[in-house]
């Protein structure tokens, strides 16, 4: 039987704040963690040839950091909360590292800067030093960000429909958690299907392991253990370079200034980001108020945000967020030590640098799966929390991040082309007629494609809250509404803040902007979205639409 707050203090109440359940807890809260980092690493390092030293000794320690911070802080509200009800079974909320943003960061913030930077005429150190900066300025803008929305949380829940919200973050599981990860999976694939496999079995099909053993941790170190049999077999290729420890103190800094203003340009993903993790955030409070733990949600909000700006303010490039499995651990048997495991554990390991060893040593193949399964189960929460009607609308808020991610796959490819191009003119015409096959592959029909690819692509964050909630509203048949979110959509397009047409998805004045002759332009994508919220307000007044509004209310 619970106490009351006035019995607690009466009777020498002692909250149980550990147990063994805490230790299933860590494990997975831990590892969901380290696979994040170990995800940031080897997207910038392999994906974008990023200078390793900055991301494990510069990225790393701060992003840690922030972990470190929002993991206490919670420790201590669960300490508080069993405190002021008398519940000596209060169960933490679970903070870490946001899957979605953390990959999304990386692939279209930190990545491209560095990108430009080198191309710019940086060398890689000096591009990657840049870069950094860059992510730690975004980091500041989220944090800031959600410090202003943790006030305004519910008014910004109820001004964007739950498909618009929850669909677009169902298209980052999907895209960004679910697709690029498995293509990690099929690199090594006997590794990564027994992987796979086990976080199916275990956390899918919710069959217990023989022993209770920890699921996430038995799907990492069975991977590892397969992966490196394969290596000392010869049959796969083992890291190319040698892990190390990498000592450094995450020393609160100015140096994102130096990236500021590039960072700026970044809006249109830093924003949604952090709007994501607020909305993120009032759902799992409400979810760990229904499981029996009644945090104010108000505190909860400020708790990430001073994590998120924590971690910015000590070189960090991924926000925090609490995780949406508060019930699951509290049915594992979790209380507060496990929070404060996991933060001391992936802060110091930040510090000493066995996070980043981990990071080297521990194989893709066997930590994709996780986040495979945290972006499937985000894409079936997406579903199940919304209105069965909105569906439809569900589904359409997830279409933007497929082009989103075959710009990421492609714009690789189109790289290298456009690198034998530049050589074309001084090859012979034998070289150049072998060659002819490749250039063709930059027919005006494929430039027409490649750039409404990139178009649909950037910015699909906000491009899928739009669709999302325009389908939701006209399933509804709030006809009005549905339009008004169209007009939004025209508005944001006409600025790049939607549907940019510029390749690294910059925002521009629209008569600024050089106007190509492949693909769509700023103006003719904001008449789209103006005319056809035009024709639905024109429908409105019909017939049909008043008919099917008025039974739509019965």
């Amino acid at each position: 039987m619970t106490a009351t707050p006035r019995q607690a203090r009466d009777t020498g109440f002692r909250y149980r704040w550990a147990g063994i359940g805490d230790l299933n807890a860590f494990f997975g809260l831990m590892l969901d963690n380290v696979t994040n980092l170990v995800f940031l690493a080897q997207i910038l390092i392999l994906v974008f040839q990023f200078p390793p030293d900055i991301v494990y000794g510069k990225m790393f320690p701060g992003t840690a950091f922030g972990v470190l911070v929002g993991d206490v802080i919670y420790t201590y509200m669960a300490f508080r909360l069993a405190k002021r009800t008398g519940n000596p079974n209060v169960t933490a909320m679970p903070l870490g590292l946001d899957s979605p943003s953390t990959i999304g960061i990386a692939f279209a913030v930190i990545g491209p800067a560095f990108i430009a930077a080198k191309a710019g005429g940086l060398n890689p150190e000096a591009a990657g030093m840049l870069a950094w900066k860059i992510g730690m300025a975004t980091m500041i803008i989220i944090g800031v960000v959600k410090f202003a929305l943790s006030f305004f949380g519910h008014f910004v829940e109820k001004l964007i429909p739950e498909a618009g919200l929850l669909g677009s973050l169902a298209g980052v599981g999907i895209a960004l958690l679910g697709l690029l990860p498995l293509e990690h999976v099929f690199g090594t694939p006997v590794a990564g299907m027994v992987a796979l496999g086990i976080i199916i079995y275990a956390l899918v099909a919710k069959i217990r392991l023989p022993f209770n053993l920890p699921s996430v941790f038995l799907s990492v170190i069975g991977g590892a253990v397969v992966y490196y049999l394969l290596v000392a077999m010869k049959v796969v290729h083992g890291p190319e370079i040698a892990p190390k420890f990498v000592l450094a103190f995450p020393m609160p800094t100015l140096e994102f200034l130096g990236g500021f203003k590039e960072a700026l340009v970044y809006l249109p993903i830093a924003i949604p980001f952090a709007l994501l993790t607020v909305i993120g955030g009032i759902n799992v409070t409400a979810s760990a108020r229904l499981a029996g733990d009644s945090y104010r949600t108000q505190s909860i909000l400020l708790a990430e945000a001073v994590a998120t700006l924590a971690a910015g303010l000590t070189g960090g490039v991924a926000q925090s967020t609490p995780y949406i499995g508060h019930p699951a651990y509290k049915a594992m048997g979790g209380r507060a030590a496990y929070t404060l495991a996991t933060g001391l554990f992936i802060g110091l390991g930040g510090i000493f640098g066995f996070i980043g060893f981990l990071a080297q040593v521990l194989p893709q193949a066997a930590l994709a799966p996780i986040l495979i399964f945290v972006g499937l189960d985000i894409v079936e929460q997406s579903y199940h929390s919304t209105p069965k009607r909105h569906a439809t609308a569900v589904t359409m808020a997830i279409l933007p991040s497929m082009p989103y991610l075959a710009k990421i796959k492609m714009i690789g490819l189109v790289a290298q082309v456009q690198g034998l191009f530049g050589t074309v003119q001084t090859l012979s015409a034998e070289t150049a007629a072998k060659l002819k096959p490749t250039m063709d592959f930059f027919s005006p029909a494929f430039q027409d494609s490649w750039h409404t690819i990139i178009a649909l692509g950037n910015g699909f964050i906000i491009t899928a809250m739009i669709w999302g909630a325009f389908t939701a509203k006209l399933i509804d048949r709030e006809f009005k509404r549905a339009a008004a979110y169209l007009f939004v959509g025209a508005f944001l397009s006409l600025f790049g803040l939607m549907h940019s047409v510029k390749i690294d998805g910059d925002m521009y004045l629209p008569w600024l902007v050089k106007l190509d002759a492949h693909g769509p332009t700023p103006y003719s994508i904001a008449a789209a979205y103006a005319t056809l919220a035009i024709v639905i307000i024109a429908f409105s007044y019909s017939r049909g639409a008043k008919e099917a509004a008025a039974e739509f209310k019965a």
